[in-house]
């Protein structure tokens, strides 16, 4: 590892090998050379001719594919500290390897042909990954609520105890929101198109000139070059680059996987607050360098922190295709360079924490179970007044009743410090003509999750389960965490 130089932690800390490598400068310009052999042989393949001979031969074609991958970097480099353009760049090093073809390399393209057709060829596998990496997310979460589905424990709203749900019954909301996020990852994975080979403004004015003005010929390069490289269709109109507003559909869609993670993450470090769940934990892991008991919520808080920096990116293109000039400005580039490939390897970090965080979630039941039996006696108050008013009580008069020893047990127990007596208070007011005995036997918090168990059970049979066995072969992923 240098250590003279800035090294990205994104690299180094939180994505993945997998994600780094479509982000690489490899797979980029190995991807240039596939889309120049794919146009040349495009090309070739509709005849292309000058006085009645063919202007690519098979063997060019040939030639370019022998060298598609064993890419002589350091002539493209020396080539770019004097030419100061990138394409030309490996255009001339490619020409060096494959002498017969040098000539038609990039023919009747500009430079956004290989440039932004690279863009989407590698933003559309990062989006494959990353829906790969969300589908075992959702599996590894089904298995817990599947695991969890009747235990109860108290449910909050504003952070305040409220009716009981169960432990399932919470990450079925985790898996929704995720469920969602998949539903928009696979629309816009499904819209991903290639620009195809436009020119310089996009008009195609140099295929009119090598093809002698003949509009039905032109009209197939573009379907062609996407399908051979592996794609249903190109942009059917662009300037010279395909709109930004496709840069700004992709990372939405991340920012929103971002937010749910986010918000999970959030969850699981209240609750590890609360001791009732904890993340996983190494046997030598240090929590604190002060304090040596602590085991603080690392991962969910890195979670958290990388979830920001993507929801923060996502404004970059909105703002980049905001600002395009005409058909085109190139004050897009450097900022591509950035917001792009960061935001994929952040939720490709993201994703891989929460595989790690969900399969080692540690559930302390009898922490959940001695909380949610400190609130019951509240929560169970609507059935006392209820049995109260079987009995022939009035329903106000029983309700202003609850209310005045709901709060005096409150004051015991705020105040006072002592323990929720509610139960003894209502006991020995005779109106509500009930005994200790018989209230101790309404305190089970399965009756008071309502419908969570069943809501568990139909949620995930009907709707994950058949999601995941659609989607079996890509699953079984599992996930290092590097720090």
């Amino acid at each position: 590892m240098s250590t003279d130089r800035y090294v990205s932690p994104l690299s180094e800390r939180y994505a993945s090998s997998e994600m780094q490598y479509i982000f690489s400068p490899d797979k980029k310009f190995r991807t240039w050379r596939r889309l120049w052999i794919a146009l040349a042989e495009t090309e070739m393949e509709l005849g292309l001719s000058e006085n009645g001979r063919p202007v690519i031969t098979q063997e060019m074609v040939d030639e370019l594919k022998e060298h598609k991958d064993d890419i002589n970097y350091e002539v493209a480099k020396a080539r770019e500290k004097e030419v100061r353009h990138d394409v030309m760049s490996h255009v001339y090093a490619y020409g060096l390897q494959c002498p017969k073809a040098a000539g038609i390399i990039h023919l009747g393209a500009t430079s956004c042909y290989v440039g932004d057709n690279t863009d989407i060829i590698v933003m559309t596998e990062a989006l494959k990954l990353v829906r790969r990496k969300l589908l075992n997310v959702i599996a590894t979460l089904s298995e817990f609520g599947e695991k969890y589905k009747a235990l109860p424990t108290l449910a909050f709203t504003h952070f305040q105890p409220a009716q009981p749900t169960t432990v399932g019954k919470r990450a079925t909301l985790w898996i929704n929101e995720f469920m969602l996020d998949l539903e928009e990852l696979d629309f816009v994975i499904s819209t991903m198109k290639l620009l195809g080979s436009k020119g310089t403004t996009g008009t195609q004015a140099s295929f009119l000139e090598l093809f002698d003005g003949d509009q039905e010929t032109i009209d197939k390069i573009d379907p062609m070059i996407a399908k051979k490289m592996g794609f249903k269709e190109c942009y059917p109109v662009s300037g010279q680059t395909y709109s930004r507003k496709v840069d700004t559909r992709v990372l939405n869609v991340l920012g929103q996987i971002a937010a749910s993670a986010h918000k999970m993450s959030n969850d699981i470090r209240l609750l590890q607050h609360l001791k009732e769940l904890e993340e996983p934990f190494e046997k030598s892991q240090i929590g604190s360098s002060a304090m040596a008991y602590k085991r603080n919520p690392m991962r969910s808080e890195r979670i958290a922190s990388l979830a920001r920096f993507v929801i923060v990116d996502t404004l970059n293109p909105a703002i980049t295709s905001a600002t395009q000039w005409f058909e085109r400005t190139l004050d897009d580039s450097a900022n591509k360079r950035l917001s792009i490939p960061e935001a994929f390897l952040a939720t490709d970090g993201i994703l891989d924490l929460c595989m790690n965080v969900v399969d080692g979630l540690v559930v302390n039941d009898k922490v959940i179970y001695k909380h949610i039996m400190s609130e019951l006696p509240f929560m169970a108050t609507e059935n006392i007044m209820m049995d109260a008013v079987k009995n022939g009580a009035s329903r106000q008069e029983m309700h202003e009743k609850i209310r005045q020893h709901s709060m005096e047990a409150a004051e015991n127990v705020k105040k006072k410090g002592l323990d929720n007596n509610l139960l003894d208070i209502i006991a020995k007011d005779p109106d509500f003509k009930v005994s200790r005995e018989e209230l101790d036997r309404t305190m089970e918090p399965e009756r008071y999750v309502g419908r969570s168990v069943i809501q568990v059970e139909k949620y995930l049979n009907e709707c994950v389960k058949p999601l995941l066995e659609a989607n079996k072969e890509e699953l079984g992923l599992t996930a290092t965490i590097n720090v």
